[in-house]
């Protein structure tokens, strides 16, 4: 598999995360930024700093898109990509449910119609790019390991491992989804075990409803007043209130 990278702008650019730490993903579908456990952890994925194999986790159709529409469901801060190809309509769905224990980023490729032909590129990188972590198979997907920082893949399509990069491809039919999630835990605990990821979808999308209809703004712009307010949510670190200052 390749790793052709075109750099993008920040706009093109969208952010989610689970008030305790943030993800950019590009229009491309790659995961080009994401710091774990915390907003202050070190980088997995730096490709937003430099090329793919400083760390990105790549999620998009096999060959050209003819158009690429992207919006976040409702008033939340889980997003969805819809990538429009010869052979079909594929939406891939991204969100980081608020946590109970440790983090998740949960990926979700829906088909919409047809038959699209996708592919996966998981490149681990920890220590923004530094360190390239020991990957070993799983039942049902893969456990990677640097230094203190572990993750964990797990999605019922087959991955391989290519040149130190963890790969997949699969095709997706009207009306399918094909899971993706991705766990960090710490290095010298067990992995831990997988969880529903469609159930963590809807239950990251009801906790960010609940929490936007707190808003009772009903003037001009309402719309874009809680967005705005969806955004600066997702940069304060709940533990603390901690604002991310950039």
């Amino acid at each position: 598999m390749t790793t052709q990278h075109k750099p993008l702008r920040i706009e093109d650019y969208a952010v989610i995360g689970d008030c305790q730490t943030g993800a950019l993903i590009g229009r491309n579908g790659s995961v080009d930024w994401l710091c774990l456990p915390r907003f202050d952890s070190s980088a997995c994925f730096a490709a937003v700093l430099g090329t793919p194999e400083h760390g990105r986790w790549l999620i998009a159709p096999k060959g050209e898109s003819r158009s690429t529409r992207r919006r976040y469901r409702d008033n939340t801060l889980v997003l969805e990509t819809e990538y429009e190809t010869d052979g079909g309509v594929v939406a891939v769905i991204d969100c980081m449910p608020p946590r109970t224990d440790l983090p998740d980023f949960v990926r979700v490729v829906e088909g919409k119609s047809g038959s699209v032909e996708m592919c996966m590129e998981l490149v681990s990188r920890f220590d923004y790019g530094s360190l390239v972590p020991w990957v070993t198979r799983a039942e049902d997907g893969v456990i990677a390991i640097g230094g203190p920082d572990g993750l964990r893949l797990t999605t019922p399509v087959k991955v391989v491992g290519e040149n130190f990069h963890t790969v997949a491809k699969f095709t997706v039919q009207a009306g399918e989804k094909v899971p993706f999630t991705l766990t960090w835990f710490p290095a010298h605990h067990s992995p831990p075990q997988a969880k529903d990821p469609l159930a963590e979808v809807n239950d990251a999308a009801a906790w960010w409803l609940e929490w936007s209809e707190r808003c009772t703004y009903q003037g001009e712009w309402r719309d874009d007043v809680v967005r705005s307010l969806i955004t600066l949510k997702a940069l304060t670190h709940a533990p603390t209130g901690g604002i991310v200052a950039a």
